[in-house]
């Protein structure tokens, strides 16, 4: 049976679980969240009889073992990352379209087992290429959507480095097209969160950058007018990145989109970003654009799985 939350040293030791980046000062619930969430992802990988894999740090060429990885070859051919078989052919087909300047990391995906990227898969992967379970998701977890769902996209953006856009590389971890009536789109992107902490990032930069956020933000209309000093260069700065580009995307002035949401989805044991998102909500003056969703409130609804692999994704991620 999995370890009591927390983990101890011990444990973590004996797992090959315990690395530095998972500390967060000032936040010991943080901290064992982290901890637990990469000792359970090892917990799995041993109990599936996965080969451990390990990662490569930037002062060594050595491979360090971790327990939270598969090793690579074993990966790749097996598909162990993916919770079943309609889930690996959603990865598949999607690394089977690579986007213009696209940020997808392929190791990532097959080897990292706790990394927030295949996860995305195994959380909406198996409404892949059947509307019909996909349009029953969707009407059940955003109800008030406009439209019809059209297609789930994973790690997708309307266009990297379109100016018309963000001219970034952002993207949605997993997008939802809406058809609308008259040829108008919606969409609903997602990103999510796993073990991740929020942490705070350099500001863009004030000439290539800033002057298309800014003007995308205010024209909006969504935040509050201090909005700038508490989202730039700080820790809800890549949720405010997020959310701009659903913003621009509705600003955009030929691609017919008329409607977006985007939305946050994180385990309710991850105090920061639960933390985030409560403030971020903060800065915001009209919310219609933006909401967190739990992991645990997704597969409530019982529309994302078979029953076999809402089970088995329950047993890996969550405790």
């Amino acid at each position: 049976m999995p370890a009591q939350w927390p983990v101890g040293a011990e444990e973590l030791v004996a797992a090959n679980c315990q690395f530095r980046v998972d500390r967060v000062p000032g936040r010991p619930d943080v901290t064992e969240f982290k901890q637990r969430a990469r000792w359970q992802q090892a917990w799995w990988r041993n109990k599936c009889g996965l080969p451990m894999g390990g990662h490569r740090s930037a002062r060594s060429t050595s491979l360090t073992p971790n327990g939270s990885r598969v090793a690579e070859v074993f990966a790749r051919q097996s598909g162990c990352n993916f919770l079943s078989p309609t889930i690996r052919k959603s990865a598949e087909d999607r690394l089977a379209q690579p986007q213009r300047h696209q940020t997808l990391n392929e190791a990532r995906l097959w080897t990292d087992l706790l990394s927030s990227m295949p996860m995305c898969f195994n959380l909406f992967g198996e409404l892949h290429d059947d509307p019909g379970r996909l349009t029953h998701a969707v009407d059940m977890l955003w109800p008030s959507h406009p439209g019809t769902p059209d297609q789930l996209i994973f790690e997708w953006s309307p266009g990297r480095r379109d100016a018309l856009y963000l001219n970034n590389r952002s993207a949605f971890d997993a997008a939802i097209v809406l058809r609308l009536p008259n040829d108008q789109r919606g969409a609903i992107g997602v990103e999510t969160k796993y073990h991740e902490d929020i942490r705070r990032e350099r500001a863009p930069h004030p000439q290539s950058r800033l002057p298309r956020y800014r003007e995308v933000t205010e024209c909006s209309e969504v935040f509050r007018s201090d909005w700038e000093v508490k989202l730039v260069g700080t820790d809800l700065q890549q949720l405010w990145l997020d959310h701009l580009l659903v913003l621009s995307m509705l600003q955009h002035p030929r691609a017919r989109w008329e409607w977006g949401r985007f939305t946050v989805v994180f385990p309710a044991g991850n105090g920061s970003v639960r933390d985030a998102v409560d403030r971020y909500r903060d800065v915001l003056a009209t919310p219609d654009t933006f909401e967190a969703r739990t992991i645990e409130e997704l597969l409530d609804a019982g529309v994302l799985h078979e029953a076999a692999t809402g089970r088995a994704f329950r047993k890996r991620y969550l405790w």
